[in-house]
């Protein structure tokens, strides 16, 4: 494990979370059952999302195989890019290991399903968010770290150019 400690745990951890909460929601409710959490705000209910965020490409004939293809690029993609981290940046490492764990979660229900369970429901009353699931969650964290660290990134190449 070496230099990728932070990337596997991170991962691991993350896609084991996902796919036991998966597995949880699918053999303890119905689909569209829904339970309140927070009134007027947070619902668990169980639904499937045979699209992509926000349901795009749902009806599509080409939705699973086009899905699937670009979950493995993506994970081949992160797996590539991760060799060009630098081995001390835990930070690039754990988000990697988020959105590779997200990527990976999501494509195990595609390939299972031919869908993906989502089951976190955020709403403001009748307003409501799509529903989402753990790998969703990595995915946005781990982007949103990715982000923190360019911008650190940057900035201290620009502070070190005034020097």
């Amino acid at each position: 494990m070496g230099n990728y400690k932070v990337f596997t745990l991170t991962a691991g951890i993350s896609l084991l979370l996902d796919q036991l909460t998966k597995i949880y929601i699918d053999t303890a409710f119905a689909l569209y059952e829904s339970i309140e959490v927070i009134e007027s705000f947070f619902h668990i209910t169980y639904v499937r999302n045979p699209g992509a965020a926000f349901g795009i490409l749902s009806d599509s004939s080409i939705r699973i195989p086009f899905f699937i293809s670009v979950s493995v690029l993506a994970s081949i993609g992160i797996l590539w890019y991760l060799r060009k981290v630098d081995p001390s940046d835990r930070w690039q490492h754990f988000a990697l290991g988020l959105i590779f764990s997200g990527a990976v979660g999501n494509l195990v229900d595609r390939i299972r399903l031919g869908e993906v369970i989502d089951f976190l429901d955020a709403h403001w009353y009748q307003y409501h968010w799509p529903a989402f699931n753990v790998a969703d969650s990595a995915i946005c964290v781990g982007v949103a770290v990715m982000f923190f660290c360019t911008w650190r990134e940057e900035r201290a190449k620009k502070l070190a150019d005034k020097e």
